[in-house]
């Protein structure tokens, strides 16, 4: 298997300032998704602007010709900001603003004139039921319908212009994608697609190997699928480090099996995944067409949680951590007296969990358990003697993951997602139950869908492991602040929280 990672730079030899520049290029900025953000708004603000002043100016302008004097400004503006919202705000729930609709060939003009009509007919409605018409002059009114239009559309035409021309595949804001595929379809990609007029980076490309010949009879498909497994685990790999936005498949849809391999592998990593239309579609209920850039592709698997989501995800954890530790201190305090009262040992245990992306960290939780030197993993049974008196009722009040309130502000878990399991268990699973590591897509939470649903305890048998999976793949394709919400109060007081918990 081969893998490429494009740096602009077709020396052999680079120094080590050009190398550095090649990582810079390649690995993720931090800054990437704030910078696409504060495009999208200075475009909003702009538009808002436009339609604001242009109702501030004609006000004026009317004012000064037959009156000789300056109208008050505050009213006028009010009415301008207003009109501007509505055409801003539906602006922004259809996703005008996206760097990727000010790439593609639009058609600006004849929606931006149906949202003016649209929106100059809410307000002379609004202010025909408030009875605020007569308080503005019609003339002004009129100039500013006139006016409003074209200066609306040529800020569209220049911040068009001005994002085409900051957006290449060298800025940080350019979508950054890695193609993976037989030789012959990367090569047909490269001859069908300009990347540099797409406004994309490709970061990387893998290349799989064409099958083997097996010189035993019947060999062929196993040591096929052998070949098939390694070339990807190595592509996650690639993947996993390089952190692209995009992976693009470009396996022959003929080729059925080795195309549902790549999507089985591609959806363990927190990446939007784009394939084309095939027989593979069938396994999927929301199948959609995504465009990056100006590259269109079927969307089987979006990005976990957007930007925006992230953010308000986070805050809302931080938020909600910090005053529950304030809150909950003197419980705090008290349990980790009666822990050490019990038994010999810390109150606080830590054990090593996967976390997002697979990325292994500390979590922090009350021993429920006497402490054994040495000991290997074992999960928790009915009635296991290690566990102390305390212990058990920890653990049937789940009061024994308060201090994972701590991973959540350190930026580790969340406070709803899918449950940590331990490194063992994680290995162990991801193995047998498909889509088991897709679950890591997103922070790990103290609580739960699977775990508010009664699906917790010991695992005996791969269906109890696979039923939890579906209900964190659920939570992760449905994520809302009002689901996490809905599952923070199912923690404290539904039944069903606490069944299994021993």
């Amino acid at each position: 298997m081969r893998h490429e990672r494009f740096s602009g730079d077709d020396g052999a030899n680079l120094a080590a300032a050009e190398a550095r520049a090649v990582w810079n290029a390649l690995l993720p900025r931090r800054g990437r998704a704030a910078l696409r953000v504060t495009i999208a708004g200075g475009a909003a603000f702009a538009e808002l602007a436009a339609v604001a002043l242009t109702g501030l100016a004609c006000e004026m302008a009317y004012h000064l010709v037959s009156y000789e004097r300056q109208p008050e400004l505050g009213p006028s503006l009010a009415v301008g900001l207003f009109l501007g919202l509505f055409v801003v705000l539906p602006n922004v729930a259809r996703g005008e603003y996206s760097i990727e609709n000010y790439l593609a060939r639009a058609p600006h003009l004849r929606r931006m004139t149906s949202l003016w009509l649209a929106a100059w007919a809410v307000v002379l409605v609004l202010g025909f039921l408030s009875k605020t018409t007569g308080e503005h002059s019609r003339a002004a009114a009129l100039a500013t319908f006139l006016t409003g239009l074209p200066v609306l559309v040529a800020t569209r035409l220049l911040t068009v212009t001005l994002v085409r021309r900051l957006i290449t595949p060298r800025s940080d804001s350019a979508r950054r994608i890695h193609l993976i595929g037989y030789e012959d379809d990367v090569a047909s990609f490269y001859a069908t697609h300009d990347t540099a007029a797409l406004g994309l980076r490709v970061i990387g490309v893998s290349t799989l190997r064409d099958a083997p010949q097996s010189p035993l009879p019947g060999g062929e498909p196993e040591a096929r699928r052998a070949q098939l497994a390694e070339d990807l685990d190595l592509s996650v790999s690639v993947v996993r480090f390089l952190r692209p936005d995009d992976v693009f498949v470009l396996v022959p849809w003929a080729e059925v099996e080795d195309l549902e391999a790549c999507v089985d592998a591609f959806l363990r990593v927190p990446v939007a995944l784009h394939l084309r239309p095939g027989r593979v579609m069938d396994r999927f209920s929301d199948v959609r067409v995504g465009r990056v850039g100006l590259l269109t592709g079927i969307n089987v698997g979006r990005a976990p949680l957007s930007p925006l989501e992230i953010a308000a995800k986070r805050t809302f954890d931080v938020v909600m951590a910090s005053l529950a530790l304030v809150a909950l201190s003197p419980l705090l305090v008290l349990i980790a007296a009666l822990i050490r009262l019990d038994s010999r040992g810390p109150s606080l245990f830590r054990q090593k969990r996967y976390g997002f992306n697979q990325e292994a960290f500390w979590v922090f939780k009350f021993r429920s358990m006497r402490t054994e030197a040495g000991a290997a993993f074992r999960q928790a049974t009915r009635d296991d003697d290690r566990i102390t008196r305390i212990g058990r009722i920890l653990r049937r009040t789940n009061l024994d993951e308060l201090p994972q309130l701590l991973n959540v502000i350190l930026g580790d878990m969340s406070l709803v997602g899918p449950r940590p399991h331990a490194v063992a268990h994680d290995r162990s699973f991801e193995r047998r139950i498909a889509l088991y590591a897709r679950r890591l897509n997103v922070r790990p939470g103290i609580t739960g869908w699977a775990q508010v649903n009664g699906l917790r305890g010991e695992t005996l048998t791969d269906a109890d492991m696979q039923r939890r999976v579906e209900h964190d793949l659920f939570y992760i394709d449905n994520w809302s602040l009002w689901f996490d919400l809905r599952i923070l109060v199912m923690t404290v007081v539904a039944r069903s929280a606490f069944r299994n918990a021993y």
